[in-house]
């Protein structure tokens, strides 16, 4: 059990009274740091008091949102349970429940920022401070205040410019998420290189149909992009390495087309292993 998590957890809204549940539940079978949950859904169930299918529906949602992440198998008596952790970054950028400032106008008896000059007869003057003059409190951060922080992270700016500039909505959410993203392990050139291509995808499109920047992070949708990056350049491996492989076999049969070899290409052919500076040698070219 952690408090801190816990802690960090109740601060923070889900949404809904049952993700609330959910989350603290979870929270509450956690290390310091997120990691070793492991409760079957049905325990879950159980504890909660929710239904079944709102239980496996919300840690779907959590999955696929960041909330949570699956960091292996417990074997157990009915085959196996999944241990979850409780990703902090994506947590502690979620909104918070402090209540906002509000402001309540003037008061019939105001608070004075001086205290008084203490006992007239004695002569000892009063405290420094009141117990509620204004330097004394310490509020908690609120939502406004956070807001007007800027996240000041160059390479997230970089990424989140490249987004369609009229769908970009709570930039420091967005920052944070993109934040979280790369901190997970997903390399920024990679990142700002989804978001181009979901700008691209949706140019044409009305203003209605591209999702606001918040929500696009939260949910992920940049995985699409990078599955799109991942095949793209595992395609261009298997292409270079077939042409290696053609040029090799001129090489190896001495085949008329081997003139057109350009150096570089010859030391990248013997670099890999693929020719012998004896073979380049006899097709007529100079390893």
């Amino acid at each position: 059990m952690s408090w801190r998590i816990a802690n960090e957890c109740a601060e923070r809204r889900f949404g809904s009274a049952a993700r609330k549940q959910i989350i603290m539940f979870l929270a509450d079978k956690a290390s310091d740091d997120g990691s070793g949950i492991w409760c079957s859904k049905g325990t879950i169930q159980r504890h909660t008091e929710l239904s079944e299918s709102t239980v496996k529906r919300t840690i779907i949602d959590f999955l696929r949102e960041g909330i949570l992440i699956e960091t292996g198998r417990r074997h157990c008596k009915n085959g196996y349970t999944v241990i979850y952790r409780i990703v902090l970054e994506r947590v502690a950028s979620m909104e918070t429940t402090a209540e906002p400032d509000i402001m309540t106008g003037f008061t019939v008896d105001p608070v004075q920022p001086d205290p008084g000059a203490g006992s007239t007869v004695t002569g000892v003057r009063g405290s420094r401070w009141t117990p509620n003059h204004p330097k004394t409190i310490h509020k908690p951060p609120t939502r406004r205040r956070e807001a007007s922080a800027e996240v000041e992270d160059p390479e997230s700016e970089k990424i989140l410019a490249a987004y369609p500039e009229d769908r970009i909505r709570d930039r420091r959410t967005s920052l944070c998420l993109i934040a979280a993203a790369v901190k997970a392990g997903v390399k920024p050139d990679d990142l700002l290189e989804a978001v181009k291509i979901y700008a691209e995808e949706g140019e044409g499109y009305t203003r209605r149909k591209v999702c606001f920047s918040d929500n696009w992070f939260k949910m992920r949708r940049w995985e699409k992009g990078l599955a799109q990056i991942w095949a793209d350049r595992e395609k261009a491996r298997e292409a270079e390495a077939k042409g290696r492989a053609s040029l090799a076999e001129w090489i190896h049969e001495r085949h008329p087309l081997c003139r057109h070899i350009t150096n570089r290409q010859i030391e990248d052919l013997i670099a890999s292993k693929l020719v012998t500076p004896e073979q380049v040698r006899a097709a007529g070219l100079r390893a």
